[in-house]
C-alpha cells in the first residue's frame, strides 16, 4: 500500500510559483503576427492540354522554372523572414519551391497536404466546346458542381490546408512560412478564409501562376488574406489550364 506523502515530499509554493511560470512562458503569444503564404507553382511544360491532376512526370517548363526564380527574388528583396519551405510531393511544386529554399538557405520540406485535388478528369482534355466535356459518358460526372460530383469535395481540401496552414503558422511563430501548393486547394482555402462560398466559374480564380495568396495571423486567428503576383510580366503567353 502506497504510503501517505510526508511534507518535505510536496513541492512549496514557491516551487508550484516557479513551475506555473514555465508553463505559461510555453503558451503561444495571442499577439505574434505570422505569416502563411501559400504559393501556387511555375508553369508546367503540358504541350498536350490536359488536366494533369496528381500525374507524375509533368515538371516545370522554362517559362516555369523562370517564374520560381523570379518568386524567390520578391521574397528575398521583401526581406520576409521565411522560417520554413514545404511542397505538396508533386514534381511541379517541388521544382518551384527549391529556388526560394536555395535563395534562403533552407531544405524543402514535403506535405501530403498540399497536393492538388483529386479529379475524375485526370489525364484528359476538359476544355470547353471540347475534349471529354463533350462526350455523354462523363455528363454523369457533373451533376453537382457545388461538392463537386467530379473529384474530391471543397470541404475536404480546405480543411486539409488549412491543417497544413495552421501547423505551418505554429513552427514559424511570430515569422513567415512558405507552402507551394496548386490552382484549386488554394483558391479553395482562400474562400474558406474569407467565408465565401465554394462553387465558382474556374476561370474567375485569382490563383495565377507562381502567386502568393498570404495568410495573416495574428496569435491563432486569422486575421485577413492578401494576394501577390510576383511573376506578373511572366504570365502572358503562359499555358492557364484551370485547376493544373
Amino acid at each position: 500500500m502506497a504510503q501517505p506523502s510526508s511534507s518535505s515530499d510536496r513541492p512549496s509554493a514557491r516551487e508550484e510559483d516557479q513551475r506555473g511560470r514555465r508553463g505559461a512562458a510555453r503558451l503561444p503569444d495571442p499577439s505574434v503576427r505570422t505569416v502563411v503564404h501559400l504559393l501556387r507553382h511555375g508553369e508546367v511544360h503540358n504541350p498536350e492540354g490536359l488536366l494533369y491532376g496528381r500525374l507524375p512526370g509533368y515538371h516545370l517548363s522554362e517559362r516555369g522554372r523562370a517564374m520560381a526564380e523570379r518568386v524567390a527574388e520578391h521574397l528575398v528583396e521583401a526581406g520576409h523572414d521565411i522560417a520554413l519551405v514545404v511542397a505538396s510531393p508533386l514534381e511541379r511544386a517541388q521544382e518551384t519551391a527549391r529556388p526560394v529554399a536555395r535563395a534562403l538557405g533552407l531544405e524543402v520540406g514535403t506535405d501530403e497536404r498540399l497536393v492538388e485535388a483529386g479529379n475524375q478528369f485526370q489525364g484528359l482534355m476538359v476544355g470547353v466546346g471540347d475534349g471529354a466535356l463533350r462526350r455523354p459518358e462523363h455528363w454523369w460526372k457533373l451533376r453537382n458542381p457545388f461538392r463537386p460530383s467530379w473529384g474530391e469535395s471543397y470541404v475536404e481540401q480546405a480543411t486539409r490546408m488549412h491543417a497544413a496552414a495552421d501547423e505551418a503558422r505554429v513552427r514559424a511563430e511570430g515569422r513567415h512560412a512558405l507552402l507551394v501548393s496548386h490552382q484549386l486547394p488554394i483558391w479553395v482555402a482562400r474562400l474558406a478564409a474569407e467565408g465565401r462560398r465554394y462553387a465558382h466559374d474556374p476561370r474567375r480564380r485569382e490563383c495565377s501562376l507562381a502567386s502568393l495568396t498570404s495568410l495573416h495571423y495574428v496569435g491563432h486567428r486569422l486575421e485577413g488574406v492578401t494576394y501577390r503576383e510576383p511573376a506578373a510580366d511572366l504570365l502572358p503567353g503562359a499555358n492557364q489550364v484551370p485547376g493544373a
